[in-house]
């Protein structure tokens, strides 16, 4: 799933998952004559979805890290893979839309020392603190910049709030809180449902927004939804970037984040405590001056590049200027840090998993007696776990308008626990999507779940995101953990051992004798059948009330 910091996700929110299920009914009925055939249906199969994983995570494609030999293998497969299905360019004539990016390595001095005037606090690189700059320069720092905290770093007017109210953070680098007051005060916000403001990538926007010029985030595994580790992993590597005119300037010039442990070691030498945490919950909370400055280089090596969205089309044969869209990342982390003697990070289930479901509903669809009414549009992005990169682009870019996008329909990560009773719908509430998606999921005698931990923002996490920025009613679904035959307690032991020994790590293989992807073709069968429905009707799925998104999709309709 997207950057390492957006993706502890699905599988992080299945080990939670608890008994309380939620099953949704269907507002719409489609008539039996349109429901797809049995062949469609099965050439969704574990052999064909077998190989494209086997190709896709070997160690000839190097990680399928953007820039590399593991793009160039991976979008020529995924172009060859469309055409052998029949698949018409989804670009124009093209089946690449091109991205241009900035790769940027940053690599920060050994330490950061945060100095006050009864002494000093030390973080190692990697274990205390991590850090980059978006700045597209060779050289950045900050010297003596004071430090502040700024509570959880939001301003947000639908809620009144605004941590920096008051607050010049010109030259300033601002300490915020991860997640939103919410995950502890259920009357704040949305309660433990996570808002964008939780998300890290919105704190270091605001922080650009209101000029600072550093940010650090301070991370605590909870209401992060993810370890230490994660942050190790993701900002150790040189990360991508859209090409942007300002070269970045506009973003503050250090962006990182310092482990809880020194968060507090800061705060005793400020001469505060762990009750500024209590403190920020409050309404009116006043940002902190702590009193004391940090000071920091980042030498970069910055490489220009373009990358490629895989775009393959299905026309509609009655409306074909309309378009349902599936979604699912092709990129991972390449070749980087060797653990337990492996160097490739080869992302079998993050994401091959997603693209070889991607490859085996075109192939339902042009195997499919019925055709669709509909353009169905399969896109593979680039640059997700860089920050969703690909899909912003095409956001930006699309080829058919958001007003006249029916759905996306993403897939990232797809589950391990076999075949299961339940389907988890993240982001419940939002959409009708999930209303299709509970009417699909009745007919394999299965239900859909509510998102089991909801203050982790996994609505906010993948491709599908940046859609439903535009107002194009988006499904991003985890797959269940309710295994038919071992049962629920099995299921979770599953998906916790995938995050614990395998999660953005070299050892995230394809091991064909262990794997039981029954659960994947079950899970994939269902988006086949509730995205076929869609591409036959004339209605477009609405946004729920709300939704943030239901007020941008209603403008885009009146254009």
């Amino acid at each position: 799933m997207s950057h390492p910091l957006t993706h502890t996700r699905y599988f992080l929110s299945a080990i939670a998952l608890m008994s309380i299920s939620l099953c949704a009914h269907a507002q719409h009925k489609t008539p039996k004559s349109l429901a797809p055939d049995s062949g469609a249906i099965k050439s969704i199969n574990e052999q064909s979805f077998a190989q494209h994983i086997r190709v896709l995570a070997s160690d000839e494609f190097k990680g399928r890290k953007p820039f590399t030999i593991g793009e160039t293998k991976t979008i020529n497969y995924l172009k060859t893979e469309f055409e052998k299905l029949g698949l018409k360019p989804g670009n124009g004539k093209s089946f690449f839309q091109e991205v241009p990016m900035v790769d940027i390595k940053s690599s920060p001095e050994a330490q950061l020392i945060i100095k006050g005037k009864n002494g000093s606090v030390t973080a190692d690189y990697l274990t205390g603190f991590v850090a980059g700059t978006k700045h597209v320069a060779a050289e950045v720092g900050i010297t003596n910049s004071p430090l502040v905290f700024a509570g959880y770093g939001i301003v947000a007017p639908e809620y009144h709030w605004n941590d920096y109210a008051g607050l010049d953070v010109k030259g300033k680098t601002v300490v915020v809180m991860i997640n939103d007051p919410g995950l502890s005060d259920p009357g704040l916000f949305k309660g433990k449902n996570m808002t964008y403001y939780g998300r890290w990538t919105y704190k270091f926007e605001e922080a650009a927004r209101q000029g600072a010029t550093g940010i650090l985030i301070i991370h605590d595994d909870i209401p992060a939804g993810y370890p230490w580790s994660v942050v190790r992993s993701g900002w150790n590597k040189s990360k991508l970037q859209l090409e942007a005119a300002d070269q970045n300037k506009s973003r503050a010039t250090v962006e990182g984040w310092i482990s809880l442990d020194i968060a507090k070691q800061l705060f005793a030498l400020a001469g505060k405590d762990e009750s500024l945490f209590k403190e920020a919950l409050k309404p009116g909370f006043k940002p902190v001056d702590l009193g004391l400055t940090t000071s920091l280089k980042i030498k970069t090596t910055v490489k220009r590049s373009v990358s490629n969205n895989v775009l393959a089309l299905i026309p509609g044969t009655k409306r074909a200027d309309e378009a349902l869209i599936y979604s699912a990342h092709w990129d991972h982390f390449g070749v980087g840090e060797v653990i337990k003697g492996d160097s490739v990070y080869h992302g079998a289930v993050d994401n091959a998993t997603g693209v070889a479901a991607l490859l085996e509903l075109a192939s339902a669809f042009k195997n499919a007696k019925v055709k669709p009414e509909r353009s169905v549009l399969f896109i593979s992005f680039t640059g997700e776990e860089q920050g969703l990169l690909g899909s912003e682009y095409y956001a930006k870019y699309p080829v058919f308008p958001a007003q006249k996008s029916v759905a996306d329909i993403n897939m990232d990560m797809m589950g391990l626990a076999g075949k299961t009773k339940d389907i988890v719908v993240y982001g419940y509430g939002q959409s009708e999507l999930e209303d299709y998606a509970a009417s699909s999921a009745k007919k394999q005698g299965r239900i859909i779940v509510a998102d089991p931990v909801p203050s982790s923002g996994l609505y906010y996490r993948s491709d599908h995101f940046n859609f439903a920025k535009v107002g194009i009613p988006s499904l991003f679904t985890g797959s269940g953990v309710d295994n038919v035959t071992h049962g629920k307690e099995w299921g979770m032991k599953q998906a916790e051992d995938y995050i614990k020994t395998r999660y953005h790590s070299p050892q995230d293989n394809f091991e064909e004798k262990t794997w039981d992807m029954s659960g994947m073709v079950e899970d994939v069968r269902l988006l086949f059948d509730m995205g076929f429905r869609l591409s036959t009707e004339k209605g477009f799925p609405k946004w729920k009330t709300g939704s943030e998104f239901k007020a941008i999709r209603e403008k885009n309709k009146s254009k």
